[in-house]
């Protein structure tokens, strides 16, 4: 009860002190768009994914976190041409061949919504934003894609079910308590057959309270976060690939974050990956293209900190549905 009351009140300082980082998903290699709005649209179907994660498992008052997010490409010239270098239904976007025969796609718009919940201890926030991205061909095989989000974000604390000695300490009649505050990101995305390169930034209006009471005073500040990323298609042989990427997620006032991931993936049937995030945890992560209209994958997180002895882990799942998939694709043509 003591460790969990202290995890609690650490979680809280944290968010007062500095702000909310916005929540974490070790699946961001499966699913980018979560973290950049210019990939509305990226492939040519519309792209369904739901997940959960349930971080530090055992952990009382742990942060819970699930999330949907959908988007897709406008326009038949784009969907339904042979723009997308398939010769034919069914075939395989992680070949040799597909890559070599790649074309950048037709210009084109892309629409999407991104849904997140996270709640850790007497804290919730959500984030609901819909996403815009343009995409251009720049060369006859590289594309550069610019986004923007837009919604809005709110966080809840039950302060109810705070026990302090003081109870009219300020904070807890707070104005971002129950509100509802706007919410703005931009992304870029730049891509080809063997590449990808992106940056964006979430959260990027700020809030910033200051409440004083008696003297003393205490500081709310929702943070804006940054994230960059590059990744490499390299083959092993016609069947198996391998991608190795980064990412580096900046918030103000917390220090640098940096994901070293690498990635294996045998045809379009299931794909394999390892991922270090420096000075925090190690993740195994798998993922299962069912069949051209569903894919499963799954994480686990090791805290490499020390907090690793108080919780048995962190597990994220999710599902993915391809629909009004014309080319009857099992994995993404233009995102790996």
């Amino acid at each position: 009860m003591r460790l969990t009351l202290l995890f609690l009140f650490l979680w809280l300082a944290s968010f007062c002190s500095y702000g909310q980082e916005y929540p974490r998903s070790s699946q961001y290699i499966f699913n980018n768009y979560l973290l950049n709005p210019a990939l509305s649209g990226i492939d040519s179907y519309i792209d369904l994914k739901l997940g959960h994660r349930q971080q530090w498992s055992g952990l009382e008052g742990a942060p819970s976190t699930q999330y949907i997010s959908v988007n897709t490409a406008i326009g038949d010239d784009y969907i339904r041409s042979s723009i997308n270098s398939f010769p034919g239904r069914g075939y395989n976007p992680l070949s040799r061949s597909y890559v070599n025969s790649y074309t950048a796609a037709e210009p084109h718009h892309g629409f999407g919504l991104i849904a997140v919940t996270d709640k850790a201890g007497l804290v919730r926030q959500n984030n609901v934003n819909a996403t815009y991205a343009y995409h251009l061909g720049l060369t006859t095989d590289m594309n550069l894609s610019v986004g923007v989000s837009g919604g809005f974000h709110s966080l809840t604390v039950k302060v109810e079910d705070i026990r302090a000695e003081h109870e009219t300490d300020p904070l807890f009649n707070a104005d971002y308590n129950n509100l509802l505050r706007p919410d703005l990101g931009f992304g870029v995305w730049l891509y080809g057959p063997r590449f990808y390169v992106g940056t964006s930034a979430k959260q990027v209006l700020g809030k910033r309270s200051v409440f004083k009471d008696q003297g003393y005073s205490v500081l709310a500040y929702q943070s804006p976060s940054f994230y960059g990323t590059v990744g490499v298609k390299l083959f092993l042989d016609e069947e198996i690939a391998m991608i190795p990427s980064m990412l580096v997620s900046y918030w103000k006032n917390s220090p640098m974050a940096i994901d070293l991931n690498m990635k294996l993936a045998y045809q379009d049937k299931f794909w394999l990956a390892g991922s270090l995030r420096y000075n925090d945890a190690f993740s195994f992560l798998a993922g299962f293209n069912l069949s051209s209209l569903v894919n499963l994958t799954y994480s686990y997180d090791m805290s490499t900190t020390a907090i690793r002895r108080v919780n048995k882990g962190t597990h994220e799942i999710g599902i993915g549905f391809l629909l009004n998939n014309t080319y009857e694709v099992k994995c993404s043509t233009r995102q790996f």
